[in-house]
């Protein structure tokens, strides 16, 4: 029998998706506000993989993502989509925001969709794995969503990993200042 371990803290990371661009730099505002400072930010890119929030985000949304600094235990990302889901009603969905956490070996998103591939947290949230890392590289499963395999999303997340592994290894967090 396996003796019981608490898992190590894991890296918040969030998705941010909007064609507002004033509404997307006012959910980065509130998201470092709440979570502490990012450590690594995607600049937005273009999002033509899904026509699916066109109702609500309108014509060519852009996505983007922040890493936090600081580490989250893996349980509080069920309370965080949460979260997260009430500040994109503050802005009438107008962006939609996608957080999920990451270890060294896996990058999980958080949802209120079940799917076949994804377990059951608690409060009508969902946990997906989305990634998994081998070989010096995240890669993809059949159900991952087109987006994050594209290789804007795949370089920010190994870059995000890097910096993960470097705190882990050192203590030390890795700041977006520098580098």
């Amino acid at each position: 029998m396996g003796s019981i371990k608490t898992p190590q803290p894991v890296r918040l990371i969030v998705g941010i998706l909007s064609a507002n661009e004033e509404l997307a730099a006012n959910a980065k505002l509130k998201l470092v506000e709440r979570f502490g400072e990012a450590d690594l930010e995607m600049q937005p890119v273009p999002f033509a993989h899904t026509n699916y929030y066109k109702d609500e985000l309108g014509e060519n949304p852009l996505r983007s993502f922040l890493s936090f600094e600081n580490k989250i235990e893996r349980e509080t990302i069920a309370g965080i989509k949460l979260e997260t889901n009430e500040m994109e009603k503050n802005w009438n969905r107008q962006v939609n925001l996608d957080p999920g956490y990451m270890t060294l070996g896996q990058f999980f998103l958080a949802t209120t969709k079940d799917q076949r591939h994804r377990v059951y947290l608690g409060q009508g949230i969902f946990a997906e794995v989305t990634l998994y890392f081998e070989n010096g590289h995240f890669h993809f499963f059949d159900w991952t969503y087109l987006d994050y395999k594209s290789e804007a999303y795949i370089i920010f997340l190994e870059k995000a990993r890097e910096r993960f592994a470097y705190h882990i290894a050192t203590g030390h967090p890795y700041s977006m200042r520098g580098k």
